[in-house]
């Protein structure tokens, strides 16, 4: 049986599609059954000029897309760079105010302890303090007394608990420590002496 003799190449079509520019050199090569090196030795020697606009547009699209997500990218992480930024200025600065406060809560605590401890103290300065008029009244000696009774301390702890049991919350939540560190029916621990007779009055 005869050998089937294989089909010349469309060096017209070949001719075509390589100015075009739209398919590679191999692509041609491959559809017409020839190698890369006889389409290229053709062209030079026949002086084609391949089309490369279509190709050239396209990368510049490409590139632009790519260019667009970049910046948005970069866009989108400065936003968030931005903004966490802020909120780290924020919590430090929460975390700042919030020791002082708390360091002044606590003063504020040591000078009624030193208080309560010392009452009979104080009452004794009262005492020498009193000045009464000549219908046997002391205003000022009066205020005095008030400021030092077991009633004016103990408003003065529980205003004072309820502000380090805030300062403790508000710290936790600083830190981001979670769960209640003091629930609110409960005194702050090592803080119940100030309280006296009031709790047990209670």
């Amino acid at each position: 049986m005869a050998q089937e003799k294989k089909a010349a190449p469309d060096w017209e079509r070949i001719e075509a599609d390589y100015r075009a520019g739209l398919l590679s050199v191999r692509e041609i090569a491959a559809s017409q059954g020839i190698t890369e090196g006889a389409i290229r030795k053709r062209a030079k020697r026949d002086d084609w000029i391949r089309d490369l606009r279509s190709k050239i547009h396209a990368k510049a699209d490409d590139l632009v897309r790519k260019q667009e997500v970049r910046s948005e990218v970069r866009t989108e992480k400065a936003v968030i760079d931005s903004n966490a930024q802020a909120i780290v200025d924020v919590r430090l600065s929460h975390r700042v105010d919030i020791v002082r406060a708390k360091k002044l809560t606590m003063s504020l605590l040591a000078e009624l302890e030193h208080q309560t401890e010392n009452i009979d103290l104080f009452r004794e300065l009262g005492e020498l303090m009193f000045k009464p008029d000549d219908k046997g009244i002391d205003k000022l000696n009066e205020i005095y007394n008030k400021v030092i009774s077991l009633g004016s301390r103990t408003g003065t702890m529980k205003q004072l608990s309820d502000s380090l049991r805030t300062l403790i919350g508000l710290e936790r939540e600083a830190y981001g420590i979670s769960g209640d560190p003091i629930p609110d029916n409960r005194t702050p621990s090592g803080l119940k002496h100030f309280y006296g007779d009031s709790e047990a009055d209670a």
